[in-house]
């Protein structure tokens, strides 16, 4: 859960939420093929569940001190295109929308590219 304080209150929203918005965003930049588990408890989510939930490959944290939130993204890309080209399409582009749907400001977005796959 991250709250955000305003002059008009408090904004509680939930990891699910901000993981599904950001997993939601990276899958539809161009040369994405699939999210990938982001750890062990992902990876065996997704082999209990048999299914890809839209939240795979995405890890949300607060960095210290700064409060800003730090983003992990671990994506497939397709072989054969720029792979520079993707990965910073997709840090401008989870940053915008974050910033811009939930008003919390992202310190850094980190795009990890675990393979490429024939599409």
């Amino acid at each position: 859960m991250i709250k955000i304080d305003t002059h008009l209150g408090t904004i509680e929203l939930t990891s699910g939420y901000l993981s599904a918005l950001i997993g939601h965003t990276a899958t539809s930049c161009f040369g994405v093929v699939k999210m990938n588990p982001a750890g062990a408890s992902q990876g065996v989510k997704t082999a209990v569940l048999k299914k890809e939930s839209i939240d795979n490959g995405v890890r949300v944290y607060v960095s210290k001190g700064s409060g800003k939130v730090v983003i992990d993204l671990h994506i497939t890309v397709t072989y054969g295109v720029n792979v520079a080209a993707i990965t910073d399409s997709i840090m401008n582009k989870v940053r915008y929308v974050v910033e811009s749907e939930t008003g919390l400001s992202v310190d850094k977005v980190n795009v990890f590219v675990d393979g490429m796959e024939n599409s």
